[in-house]
């Protein structure tokens, strides 16, 4: 049927996927609760330099925006949580030590990948104020045990470190910034364009001349890569730190993953993360690899607000994780009679106790092959 009605790449959620959404979001926000993360509910519109300042100011081009008529200010309809997240921990909450906080609520964007909705049911946790890899592992396990939690296994791990490059790029003499006079090479590792990178790496000393074509290479099965970044890369101490964050993490979830995967050139996020990154995968119904969640470290988000602090997190896209986590079918409703009789109450009560979805039928309503409530002597039993 021709979604005429909506913009494109905006869609409904209709009765049986909404059930299996929102199931999901209570099974991970308890799961997320059990574990200390508060929940917060940002507004999904406010001023456009708050949505926009800091992290997500690469967000701007993703990010609709409108003219408040009270104020004659510019508003933004969040493209993303996690700013607003910030925002409150630094802002609102401002306390001291390591603060906990997960959300769950829509976020619209004015772009998608093809295949991919504008709006996205976003879901995620936080933990601000604690830069040691041991906040990193804490919010890796969370994000795996709520998939867990979710049904989901033979997941796969994939883990970079945004520091690596930086370091390499910083010994090379370069700004690091991949947007200054190391552009052109930030590009070539971000697509592995290994020609490009051997080119534009030439006239670069050693040893980072070989780090940064290395780098283009390591990529693979974590045990090996890393194994072979420390052969391949400097003895420098942000390298050897990023390698150690990385062996943390594979760690942290060992037996609850599959597979784990390093990409030291990953980098994806590179304006927005500062340190080690994680992106986890499972298999759907057709065996492609499809994407579960993804985050990682961003320290000094909340700078703008008044109070830089280190930061590590996650998001997900629940309405996709709902399409690839195992959903029982629910039973169909139950028509009852509309009878005065206090028994049938009662059965109604404990029957809706249970779960189940009971209906009074109106006068004519009736549904084929639906369950029903009957009296059974002083008893009803359904049939």
């Amino acid at each position: 049927m021709r979604n005429w009605v909506l913009p494109e790449a905006i869609a409904d959620v209709l009765p049986a996927e909404a059930t299996r959404v929102e199931t999901l979001r209570r099974t991970l926000l308890d799961h997320f609760k059990t574990r200390g993360y508060r929940l917060v509910q940002p507004p999904l519109v406010e001023h456009l330099d708050s949505l926009l300042t800091g992290t997500g100011r690469d967000l701007d081009l993703l990010t609709f925006k409108t003219v408040d008529p009270l104020s004659g200010r510019m508003l933004g309809l969040r493209a993303d949580t996690t700013p607003q997240v910030a925002r409150i921990d630094a802002h609102l909450l401002n306390e001291a030590g390591v603060t906990r906080l997960c959300y769950a609520g829509s976020v619209l964007r004015t772009a998608a990948a093809p295949g991919d909705a504008r709006q996205v049911i976003q879901i995620g946790a936080e933990l601000y104020g604690h830069g040691d890899i041991a906040a990193d592992c804490e919010t890796l396990r969370l994000l795996v045990s709520g998939l867990g939690a979710a049904g989901m296994h033979g997941l796969h791990l994939d883990l970079g470190h945004v520091g690596l490059y930086r370091a390499l790029a910083r010994a090379a003499g370069l700004d690091g910034s991949g947007e200054g006079d190391d552009a052109d090479l930030f590009r070539a590792l971000r697509d592995k364009d290994g020609p490009a990178v051997e080119a534009l790496t030439a006239p670069l000393p050693d040893p980072a001349r070989g780090a940064l074509r290395a780098l283009a290479t390591l990529y693979g099965p974590a045990a090996a890569t890393l194994t072979a970044a420390r052969q391949a890369l400097p003895a420098l101490p942000d390298v050897a730190s990023a390698l150690d964050a990385l062996v943390a993490l594979g760690a942290a979830v060992a037996g609850d993953v599959a597979e784990v995967h390093v990409d030291l050139a990953d980098l994806r996020g590179y304006h927005y993360y500062t340190g080690a990154t994680f992106s986890v995968f499972v298999q759907d119904a057709s065996g492609a690899v499809a994407d579960c969640g993804r985050g990682g470290r961003y320290d000094g988000v909340g700078r703008a607000f008044g109070r830089a602090r280190p930061a590590t997190g996650f998001s997900m896209d629940l309405r996709h994780l709902a399409s690839l986590a195992p959903g029982e079918s629910e039973p169909g409703v139950i028509f009852a009679p509309d009878d005065a009789d206090p028994a049938l109450a009662s059965a109604i009560a404990a029957l809706r106790a249970r779960g189940e979805r009971v209906i009074v039928a109106l006068p004519g309503e009736s549904r084929a092959g639906a369950r029903r409530l009957v009296r059974d002597g002083a008893r009803w039993k359904v049939t």
